[in-house]
């Protein structure tokens, strides 16, 4: 767009007005961009009358938008043209930066538009506010003021630009700026008093970088220092981008200060001396007494010295900070307050690079700016008036107002803004926006603890100017929003017969035939059925066995006691535990053998008084030698009766040869129980090991240690911190005796 004639723009139209609202003075631009040139019609500077601003923050609302309409209306009058929006950039002593990544999982592969890339930046900058909230420890509201892309990546792999591509995700690396609240109403109430309309805003260093750093030199690592009058605000760039921003409380009114003390002069005097030695060798001023007096350019820089000494060193500092401890290649130095003589030298002994590198940049990087006004002085004053009015092109941003459930409320406008952000912003519960799940039930199945989730409640309901909407809804300036919090769900509910491992059965054999056995619940050591509500903390234990008496009740099947009954091919009795893949079989009358042992298991058992915990069937030696002719018993320590019948004996042998147990050699009809005993016999077992049934065979008993036969298991490879042995729920000791159904853990524990 070229101009010709200004009286031909009674409006602003398509003109840019930025306003550089400084410390010291205020200064206003206007022009326009035509391809990569801009145009600049009209500056005009405007002095504080008083100090209004300390370190980029304004103190006096009033006083500085007086200075704004002033700086207005005199580019109103000298342009013929009515100026309502403005561009502005903000500085301030409380600066926070946050750097984040983001990243976006998309549906389905497709072509990234630049409308992805604008929802990309927006996702950044709301991880990274609810980042800097969680770090936010004062009573301060802060509002994002500007934020930089610092790679792009697509599919997990890092791209210079995103557009076009096609993705099934895309990410990046941001930073995003915030400043308090009162940093940014106070410039918007300021503008405001003016008449204007802020339609963007960021920060200065950010506007200065526009101008000072081309984008063909961001791909080295340059950093850019914009000295003002209160605050020293610094940028760094690096592969193509912003990569850090920073600021300190030290500028150009640090050195005016000390020339007022020394000189005994008003700060405006000493302000006037600071700038006269820029020209001048020597200064003529009068001091608070009204005395004249001269004061030549080496005196001052003289008295300087200690003061610029901290200033760079303090910059230096920070530009390490910025860099991840190590310097800068380069450093462009803009604004009046750099332009002091030893200002870069200093700054660049602080750093430890040659002092080449340091610069103060002007009319150099100002190639593609053109000035109608004659006899403008392109100098390092002007970069950042002027990047804030190129920023306008690259990052069209400002604060809107929206009404949310009857809170009016003030919102940075990233361009992307959703009904989420509102809330963000008016604190409104993130929880109250999305479907709550009621309360949740805790307990323990097998050791093993876990819970229930309750059910989903509703989600919000949320209308935009009385239209239906969602979170992601799409706001704009003066919206009405409404949202109705989200409900909680029905808390859980969970019974017995819900439980997986309660629907799963036990399978075993019995007489040839497949049976399915469901599991028995115990909670909290009591038996529940299957309509038993869990509750919370419970319990739980599924029992994996059935005893022989459960089966037989389970199948409704009666025997008498002279029916044998033998669990994996052993004999057995009504309280000998069954597990899963067991074999069972009854229905075989008892011989004379079978008789007498299980007469003399009851009596050991007795004798021994065994807890009811071990249910195990006993094995053949831990019974005396029993006699030989009617099946009767004899206690430890007395002596059997002679045979009475060879018959029986023979009968005997025939029994125990059929059941394939060896017959004890006999060697005289007086012979004693302890003779019988010195021969033992042996005996097979079934053992659980890790929930296994594991077969032991050849021996007359068993101790712990006897298992690692009969498994796979590598003492030798230490996997882990500590060796579990567990026997039926305690430690075991590795010459333990162990049973026939005897319950085995052997495992490393991680």
């Amino acid at each position: 767009m070229g101009l010709t004639s200004m009286a031909e723009y009674k409006e602003q139209g398509n003109l840019v007005f930025g306003l550089d609202i400084g410390t010291r003075s205020i200064v206003g631009t206007v022009g326009y961009r035509e391809g990569d040139v801009f145009t600049v019609l009209g500056q005009e500077i405007k002095e504080h009358e008083t100090r209004a601003m300390l370190d980029g923050q304004i103190h006096d609302i009033g006083q500085v938008g007086n200075t704004i309409l002033q700086v207005k209306k005199a580019l109103e009058k000298k342009l013929e043209v009515k100026l309502t929006n403005v561009c502005i950039a903000a500085a301030g002593r409380v600066l926070e930066t946050v750097e984040v990544n983001t990243t976006w999982e998309l549906e389905k592969e497709k072509v990234i538009t630049p409308e992805d890339v604008a929802g990309l930046t927006s996702m950044g900058i709301e991880k990274a506010y609810t980042q800097f909230q969680e770090q936010n420890n004062t009573d301060l509201h802060f509002y994002c003021v500007g934020n930089s892309v610092i790679r792009y990546y697509l599919n997990g792999y890092q791209i210079g630009n995103l557009e076009n591509h096609k993705a099934r995700s895309i990410g990046a690396d941001m930073i995003a700026t915030f400043l308090p609240d009162d940093v940014v109403d106070g410039l918007y109430r300021a503008v405001e008093i003016a008449g204007l309309r802020v339609v963007n805003m960021t920060l200065e260093p950010i506007a200065a970088i526009s101008v000072a750093i081309p984008e063909m030199y961001r791909m080295l690592n340059i950093g850019l220092v914009d000295v003002g009058a209160g605050t020293s605000d610094i940028c760094i760039t690096k592969d193509g981008c912003i990569i850090a921003y920073g600021m300190i409380p030290c500028a150009g009114d640090f050195l005016t200060e000390a020339i007022a003390q020394a000189c005994l002069v008003d700060f405006n005097t000493a302000e006037q001396i600071k700038r006269g030695i820029e020209t001048q060798d020597a200064v003529e001023y009068n001091d608070i007494m009204g005395l004249p007096n001269t004061i030549s350019k080496a005196s001052v820089l003289e008295m300087l010295d200690d003061r610029l000494e901290e200033m760079t060193q303090r910059v230096a500092d920070k530009f390490k900070e910025l860099n991840g401890g190590k310097p800068v290649s380069a450093v462009f130095v803009v604004g009046g307050g750099g332009r002091i003589e030893g200002y870069t030298k200093k700054l660049s002994a602080h750093l430890g690079i040659v002092a080449e590198r340091v610069a103060v940049r002007g009319e150099e990087v100002m190639q593609k700016i053109r000035f109608k006004e004659e006899e403008v002085h392109k100098d390092s004053l002007m970069v950042t008036p002027i990047g804030i009015c190129l920023n306008y092109y690259e990052q069209s941003n400002s604060f809107i107002y929206v009404t949310f459930n009857d809170q009016h409320i003030k919102i940075y406008d990233s361009g992307n803004l959703a009904v989420v952000d509102a809330a963000m912003n008016a604190n409104f519960p993130n929880e109250g926006l999305f479907p709550r799940r009621g309360r949740e039930i805790n307990y323990t199945i097998n050791g093993r603890k876990t819970f229930k989730r309750g059910q989903l409640g509703e989600a919000a309901k949320i209308t935009v100017n009385g239209e239906p909407a969602d979170m992601h809804s799409p706001i704009r300036a003066n919206d009405v929003i409404v949202v109705e919090e989200s409900t909680v769900g029905e808390p859980a509910s969970l019974k017995i017969s819900d439980l997986p491992e309660f629907k799963s059965m036990i399978v075993i054999t019995a007489n040839d035939s497949r049976i399915l056995l469901p599991r028995v619940a115990y909670v909290n050591g009591e038996i529940k059925t299957e309509y038993y509500e869990v509750q919370e903390n419970d319990d739980i234990v599924m029992q994996d066995y059935y005893t022989v008496r459960q089966v037989r009740e389970f199948m409704d099947v009666l025997i008498d006691k002279d029916t044998e009954v033998f669990v994996n091919n052993e004999p057995a009795d009504d309280e000998t535990k069954v597990y899963e893949n067991f074999t069972i079989r009854w229905g075989e009358k008892k011989t004379k053998t079978t008789k007498r042992k299980t007469a003399a298991k009851k009596t050991v058992k007795t004798a021994a008084k065994e807890s009811e915990e071990s249910e195990d069937a006993l094995t053949a030696d831990s019974f005396d030698a029993l006699p030989e002719d009617d099946g009767t018993y004899v206690p430890s320590g007395k002596k059997a009766e002679p045979a009475k019948k060879e018959e029986s004996a023979q009968e005997e042998n025939r029994s125990d040869a059929a059941s394939g147990t060896e017959t004890e050699e006999k060697s005289g009809p007086e012979k004693t129980e302890t003779t019988a005993a010195e021969k033992k016999v042996p005996q097979t077992i079934t053992v659980l090991v890790n929930g296994k049934p594991i077969r032991m065979s050849g021996k007359t008993s068993y101790v712990f240690v006897d298992v690692f036969d009969y498994i796979d298991f590598d003492l030798q490879s230490v996997k882990g911190s500590k060796l579990i042995t567990d026997l039926n729920g305690h430690k075991a000791e590795y010459m333990e005796n162990i049973t026939n159904g005897d319950q085995i853990v052997i495992k490393w524990e991680k």
